[in-house]
């Protein structure tokens, strides 16, 4: 089992940044896919950037040049650094880990642990 506990939403505005975290439990870390999801009201939760167990990253296209994820094993913790933040990227951050094997890796329903979520508010 692993436990995720995210941190770091609240309110910025448009052109601002905000840094996510996303701590997990367990001995196994390293060995984990871990990704970033978002849901926005009335939305279905979408996928916004993961990063491989050996740290190589994947990002939607709407955050590419924006958004960076990165990893680290010594503290069992993912991060999505977010800047130029637009009003549109407003949603609840899901952070996600799965230990595959992966299929579709952009679908929520391939992977296995959820967080809480975080509200992340971007004001125009």
């Amino acid at each position: 089992q692993v436990q995720l506990v995210e941190s770091g939403g609240g309110l910025v505005q448009a052109g601002g940044s905000l840094r996510l975290a996303c701590a997990a439990s367990g001995r196994t870390f390293r060995s984990y896919a871990m990704a970033w999801f978002r849901q926005a009201p009335g939305s279905e939760r979408e996928f916004v950037a993961l990063s491989w167990s050996n740290g190589s990253p994947h990002y939607t296209d709407s955050v590419k040049g924006r958004f960076t994820i990165s990893r680290d094993n010594a503290k069992n913790t993912v991060y999505l650094q977010m800047n130029s933040l637009k009003p549109d990227d407003t949603a609840v951050y899901y952070c996600a880990a799965d230990a595959g094997p992966y299929t579709i890796v952009t679908s929520p329903r391939n992977w296995d642990y959820w967080g809480q979520g975080t509200q992340v508010t971007v004001s125009s």
